[in-house]
Protein backbone atom coordinates (compact mmCIF):
# COMPACT_ATOMS: atom_id res chain seq x y z
CA UNK A 1 0.00 0.00 0.00
CA UNK A 2 1.58 3.46 -0.77
CA UNK A 3 2.51 5.46 1.88
CA UNK A 4 2.42 9.40 2.32
CA UNK A 5 6.05 10.14 0.96
CA UNK A 6 4.79 7.69 -2.39
CA UNK A 7 1.73 10.26 -2.82
CA UNK A 8 3.89 13.35 -1.97
CA UNK A 9 6.18 12.48 -4.51
CA UNK A 10 3.72 11.75 -7.34
CA UNK A 11 2.02 15.02 -6.42
CA UNK A 12 4.99 17.23 -6.58
CA UNK A 13 5.93 15.30 -9.82
CA UNK A 14 2.25 16.43 -10.96
CA UNK A 15 3.11 19.98 -10.11
CA UNK A 16 6.09 20.22 -11.68
CA UNK A 17 4.59 18.69 -14.87
CA UNK A 18 2.67 21.21 -15.00
CA UNK A 19 2.19 24.61 -17.19
CA UNK A 20 4.85 26.23 -15.04
CA UNK A 21 6.97 23.36 -14.23
CA UNK A 22 9.49 23.66 -16.99
CA UNK A 23 10.25 27.29 -16.16
CA UNK A 24 10.45 26.48 -12.45
CA UNK A 25 13.43 23.63 -13.44
CA UNK A 26 15.13 26.27 -15.60
CA UNK A 27 15.21 28.91 -12.92
CA UNK A 28 16.87 26.52 -10.62
CA UNK A 29 19.03 25.24 -13.25
CA UNK A 30 20.45 29.17 -13.50
CA UNK A 31 20.46 29.51 -9.62
CA UNK A 32 22.42 26.45 -9.41
CA UNK A 33 24.66 27.31 -11.88
CA UNK A 34 27.53 29.29 -10.74
CA UNK A 35 27.92 26.87 -7.67
CA UNK A 36 27.90 23.78 -10.06
CA UNK A 37 30.57 25.55 -11.80
CA UNK A 38 32.73 26.01 -8.83
CA UNK A 39 32.04 22.26 -6.96
CA UNK A 40 34.95 19.16 -8.27
CA UNK A 41 35.16 16.09 -6.69
CA UNK A 42 34.48 12.27 -7.53
CA UNK A 43 30.71 12.22 -6.57
CA UNK A 44 27.62 14.70 -6.49
CA UNK A 45 24.28 13.43 -4.71
CA UNK A 46 20.86 14.97 -5.50
CA UNK A 47 17.81 13.73 -2.98
CA UNK A 48 14.19 14.53 -2.27
CA UNK A 49 11.21 12.94 -3.37
CA UNK A 50 10.27 14.11 -6.83
CA UNK A 51 12.56 11.19 -8.99
CA UNK A 52 12.07 12.93 -12.11
CA UNK A 53 13.84 16.30 -11.79
CA UNK A 54 17.45 16.29 -11.97
CA UNK A 55 19.35 19.52 -11.47
CA UNK A 56 23.00 18.81 -11.99
CA UNK A 57 23.25 17.98 -15.52
CA UNK A 58 25.47 21.18 -15.67
CA UNK A 59 27.81 19.81 -13.29
CA UNK A 60 31.44 18.41 -14.18
CA UNK A 61 31.07 15.54 -11.66
CA UNK A 62 30.86 12.26 -13.89
CA UNK A 63 29.21 10.04 -10.97
CA UNK A 64 25.82 11.51 -9.95
CA UNK A 65 23.86 9.72 -7.56
CA UNK A 66 19.58 10.22 -7.53
CA UNK A 67 18.19 9.27 -4.26
CA UNK A 68 14.63 8.90 -3.75
CA UNK A 69 12.48 6.97 -1.28
CA UNK A 70 10.81 4.96 -4.14
CA UNK A 71 11.91 4.00 -7.65
CA UNK A 72 11.21 5.61 -11.05
CA UNK A 73 12.03 8.56 -13.41
CA UNK A 74 16.26 9.08 -12.96
CA UNK A 75 16.35 7.68 -8.94
CA UNK A 76 19.52 4.66 -9.11
CA UNK A 77 19.61 4.83 -5.07
CA UNK A 78 16.31 4.29 -3.40
CA UNK A 79 16.43 5.01 0.40
CA UNK A 80 14.90 7.26 3.08
CA UNK A 81 16.21 11.05 3.29
CA UNK A 82 16.82 10.45 7.08
CA UNK A 83 19.47 7.36 6.50
CA UNK A 84 21.40 7.63 3.45
CA UNK A 85 23.45 4.09 2.87
CA UNK A 86 26.41 5.96 2.03
CA UNK A 87 29.39 6.30 4.39
CA UNK A 88 30.36 9.43 6.49
CA UNK A 89 32.20 12.37 4.44
CA UNK A 90 31.87 10.76 0.94
CA UNK A 91 29.88 13.48 -1.28
CA UNK A 92 31.58 15.89 -2.51
CA UNK A 93 28.53 18.36 -3.62
CA UNK A 94 24.57 17.90 -2.46
CA UNK A 95 21.95 18.59 -3.78
CA UNK A 96 18.48 18.38 -1.38
CA UNK A 97 15.32 18.94 -3.47
CA UNK A 98 12.81 19.69 -1.44
CA UNK A 99 13.94 17.02 1.00
CA UNK A 100 12.87 18.80 4.09
CA UNK A 101 9.82 19.90 3.65
CA UNK A 102 7.84 16.49 3.06
CA UNK A 103 8.95 14.42 6.25
CA UNK A 104 8.31 14.40 9.78
CA UNK A 105 11.84 15.15 11.07
CA UNK A 106 13.31 17.61 8.42
CA UNK A 107 16.50 18.13 10.92
CA UNK A 108 17.18 14.26 11.16
CA UNK A 109 17.26 14.44 7.27
CA UNK A 110 19.59 17.69 8.16
CA UNK A 111 22.15 15.80 9.98
CA UNK A 112 22.26 12.83 7.57
CA UNK A 113 22.99 15.32 4.51
CA UNK A 114 25.83 16.61 7.24
CA UNK A 115 27.22 12.94 7.73
CA UNK A 116 27.47 12.69 4.16
CA UNK A 117 29.01 15.58 2.78
CA UNK A 118 32.41 15.76 2.64
CA UNK A 119 34.23 18.35 4.95
CA UNK A 120 34.55 21.74 2.55
CA UNK A 121 32.10 20.10 0.10
CA UNK A 122 29.02 22.28 -1.36
CA UNK A 123 25.63 21.89 0.15
CA UNK A 124 22.39 23.19 -1.30
CA UNK A 125 19.17 23.11 -0.63
CA UNK A 126 16.09 24.47 -2.27
CA UNK A 127 12.83 24.46 -0.27
CA UNK A 128 9.44 26.94 -0.97
CA UNK A 129 9.69 30.19 0.28
CA UNK A 130 6.90 30.90 3.04
CA UNK A 131 7.00 34.78 2.21
CA UNK A 132 6.07 34.76 -1.29
CA UNK A 133 2.96 34.24 -3.73
CA UNK A 134 3.55 30.52 -3.72
CA UNK A 135 4.41 29.83 0.00
CA UNK A 136 0.84 32.10 0.58
CA UNK A 137 -1.00 29.96 -1.55
CA UNK A 138 0.54 26.79 -0.26
CA UNK A 139 -0.78 28.00 3.14
CA UNK A 140 -4.10 28.22 2.03
CA UNK A 141 -4.31 24.93 -0.26
CA UNK A 142 -2.94 23.08 3.20
CA UNK A 143 -5.64 24.57 5.01
CA UNK A 144 -8.01 23.44 1.90
CA UNK A 145 -6.40 19.95 2.41
CA UNK A 146 -4.67 20.08 -1.14
CA UNK A 147 -3.38 16.70 -1.45
CA UNK A 148 0.24 18.02 -2.25
CA UNK A 149 0.44 21.10 0.63
CA UNK A 150 -1.27 19.41 3.14
CA UNK A 151 1.92 17.30 3.56
CA UNK A 152 4.28 20.10 2.94
CA UNK A 153 6.19 21.73 6.14
CA UNK A 154 7.37 24.71 5.36
CA UNK A 155 11.39 25.53 6.58
CA UNK A 156 12.16 29.39 6.42
CA UNK A 157 15.57 30.39 5.33
CA UNK A 158 16.02 31.97 8.58
CA UNK A 159 15.48 29.05 10.74
CA UNK A 160 17.89 26.64 8.17
CA UNK A 161 20.63 29.13 8.58
CA UNK A 162 20.40 28.08 12.48
CA UNK A 163 19.99 24.87 11.93
CA UNK A 164 23.16 24.57 9.87
CA UNK A 165 25.25 26.81 12.02
CA UNK A 166 24.44 24.28 14.95
CA UNK A 167 26.32 21.50 12.58
CA UNK A 168 29.18 23.18 11.54
CA UNK A 169 27.86 24.33 7.89
CA UNK A 170 28.04 28.02 6.96
CA UNK A 171 25.83 29.70 5.01
CA UNK A 172 27.61 31.33 1.86
CA UNK A 173 24.20 32.68 0.10
CA UNK A 174 20.69 32.15 -0.57
CA UNK A 175 19.19 33.21 -4.18
CA UNK A 176 15.60 33.14 -4.93
CA UNK A 177 13.75 32.39 -7.85
CA UNK A 178 10.02 32.38 -8.89
CA UNK A 179 8.90 36.21 -7.74
CA UNK A 180 6.15 36.27 -10.00
CA UNK A 181 4.78 33.35 -11.89
CA UNK A 182 3.84 33.98 -15.63
CA UNK A 183 0.36 32.75 -15.48
CA UNK A 184 -1.86 34.11 -18.30
CA UNK A 185 -0.60 34.28 -21.82
CA UNK A 186 0.29 37.18 -24.33
CA UNK A 187 1.59 40.03 -23.18
CA UNK A 188 0.57 39.45 -19.69
CA UNK A 189 3.00 36.37 -19.81
CA UNK A 190 5.43 38.27 -20.86
CA UNK A 191 5.79 41.31 -18.55
CA UNK A 192 5.38 38.30 -15.64
CA UNK A 193 8.48 36.79 -17.09
CA UNK A 194 10.57 39.71 -17.51
CA UNK A 195 9.17 41.06 -14.08
CA UNK A 196 10.36 37.76 -12.29
CA UNK A 197 13.82 38.19 -14.41
CA UNK A 198 14.21 41.66 -12.90
CA UNK A 199 13.23 40.53 -9.38
CA UNK A 200 16.03 37.56 -9.63
CA UNK A 201 18.90 39.54 -11.06
CA UNK A 202 18.36 42.19 -8.37
CA UNK A 203 17.64 39.10 -5.60
CA UNK A 204 14.94 40.39 -3.73
CA UNK A 205 13.83 38.03 -1.06
CA UNK A 206 10.41 37.34 -2.63
CA UNK A 207 11.03 34.59 -4.86
CA UNK A 208 8.60 31.31 -4.32
CA UNK A 209 11.43 28.89 -4.32
CA UNK A 210 14.77 29.35 -2.15
CA UNK A 211 18.64 27.69 -3.54
CA UNK A 212 20.63 28.02 0.21
CA UNK A 213 24.13 27.39 -0.69
CA UNK A 214 25.99 26.50 2.26
CA UNK A 215 29.58 24.69 3.06
CA UNK A 216 30.60 22.00 5.70
CA UNK A 217 33.23 23.28 7.92
CA UNK A 218 34.28 20.32 9.74
CA UNK A 219 37.69 19.49 10.86
CA UNK A 220 39.51 15.83 10.77
CA UNK A 221 39.50 16.07 14.69
CA UNK A 222 35.43 16.75 14.79
CA UNK A 223 35.04 14.05 11.51
CA UNK A 224 30.94 12.31 12.85
CA UNK A 225 31.44 8.78 13.66
CA UNK A 226 29.76 6.16 11.45
CA UNK A 227 25.50 5.48 12.16
CA UNK A 228 25.43 2.08 13.57
CA UNK A 229 23.13 0.11 11.44
CA UNK A 230 19.95 -1.05 13.75
CA UNK A 231 19.36 -3.36 10.69
CA UNK A 232 22.80 -4.21 10.04
CA UNK A 233 22.66 -2.55 6.80
CA UNK A 234 26.05 -2.10 5.09
CA UNK A 235 27.01 1.17 4.14
CA UNK A 236 27.94 1.61 0.11
CA UNK A 237 31.77 3.16 -0.22
CA UNK A 238 32.13 5.50 -2.68
CA UNK A 239 35.30 4.86 -4.10
CA UNK A 240 37.79 7.65 -5.24
CA UNK A 241 41.03 6.83 -7.70
CA UNK A 242 44.26 7.23 -6.10
CA UNK A 243 46.66 9.32 -8.56
CA UNK A 244 49.58 7.09 -9.21
CA UNK A 245 53.20 7.70 -7.75
CA UNK A 246 55.88 8.09 -9.89
CA UNK A 247 58.98 6.04 -8.77
CA UNK A 248 61.63 8.92 -7.76
CA UNK A 249 65.01 8.76 -9.49
CA UNK A 250 67.90 7.71 -8.17
CA UNK A 251 70.22 10.93 -7.01
CA UNK A 252 72.68 12.56 -9.17
CA UNK A 253 76.14 11.40 -8.69
CA UNK A 254 78.57 15.04 -9.21
CA UNK A 255 81.21 14.53 -11.83
CA UNK A 256 84.02 15.39 -9.67
CA UNK A 257 82.83 12.36 -7.39
CA UNK A 258 83.43 9.95 -10.70
CA UNK A 259 86.37 11.45 -11.41
CA UNK A 260 87.62 10.30 -7.92
CA UNK A 261 86.55 6.72 -7.82
CA UNK A 262 87.85 5.99 -10.95
CA UNK A 263 90.81 7.60 -10.10
CA UNK A 264 91.12 5.09 -7.15
CA UNK A 265 90.33 2.40 -9.14
CA UNK A 266 93.22 3.07 -11.60
CA UNK A 267 95.80 2.99 -8.69
CA UNK A 268 94.84 -0.02 -7.17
Amino acid sequence: MPDESSHSSAHLEAWYQGKNGPYVLASLRRALQPVLDLSFGYHILQMGIARDCPLYEQSTINHRIYSADSPGGAVNLVSHSDELPLESDSIDTLIAHHSLEFGPNPHRVLREMQRVLAPQGHLLIVGVNPYSLLGAGAALRRIARNPLWRAQHPVSRHRLTDWLHLLGCEVQSCSHVYGLPPIGGGKIHDLLTRGDAWSNEHKLPTGGLYVLHAIKQVSALNKPRLRLRERGERLIGLAVPKPSVAPSPAPAVPATTRSIKKSGEAAA
